[in-house]
């Protein structure tokens, strides 16, 4: 990645691309790419108004090619619009409603350094629905899945939190290079494509 981060921007309402495009190219910080230019992407960012299996297959298709970092932009998301984005291969997701220029670009810029970036509160509320999954129906049974170690668990639970990758290392004195020695070694054991996908693996698996 050069000193201008990359961007193909697509939605299937041709006003939503126009209007994302032009939100960024007065940034020069990053450089807009046109329609057939996707396989020279850092970051894909993806609009739609709702997550659903089309738009999804979009997702699937863009990390199936040039392999870029995906941003998804959507009017109506919920928990489960977490998990499956992440799955899709999604790094960051943003309501439409929030998306001002500057948030576009500082998410941009969090994905492209391989950062995660999902609303808080959406992770929050996915992190409470397996809680009480793991409680009231996996532990009177005796059942636990493993997989993760205690420290691996616990980055990854501030992860999703929304803490990046220095304040997690704050929080559990450890340095920056081991946080990121963790995550690459949970992403790289289970085959995921990214921070927000290993955090939807741990929530799926009840680890978290």
């Amino acid at each position: 990645m050069g000193s201008r981060i990359s961007v193909y921007v697509y939605a299937n309402d041709p006003i939503l691309q126009v209007g994302v495009s032009s939100q960024l190219r007065d940034s020069p910080e990053v450089a807009v790419l046109g329609q057939a230019e996707l396989d020279q992407a850092d970051v894909a960012i993806v609009v739609a108004d709702l997550v659903d299996e089309t738009v999804l297959r979009v997702l699937r298709a863009m990390q199936r090619g040039s392999d870029p970092r995906t941003i998804l932009i959507a009017s109506a998301m919920d928990e489960s619009t977490v998990i499956a984005a992440a799955e899709a291969g999604v790094s960051g997701l943003l309501r439409r409603c929030e998306v001002t220029a500057e948030r576009l670009l500082a998410v941009i810029k969090q994905v492209a350094a391989g950062e995660a970036a999902v609303p808080a509160d959406l992770l929050a509320g996915v992190l409470d629905q397996v809680g009480r999954l793991q409680r009231q129906v996996l532990a009177p049974r005796g059942l636990s899945i493993s997989g993760l170690s205690e420290r691996e668990i616990e980055v990854l639970k501030l992860l999703a939190d929304g803490l990046d990758t220095g304040e997690i290392a704050r929080r559990l004195s450890y340095s920056e290079r081991t946080i990121k020695a963790v995550l690459h070694d949970v992403t790289a054991r289970f085959q995921l494509r990214s921070r927000a996908h290993a955090v939807a693996y741990a929530v799926r698996a009840g680890l978290i």
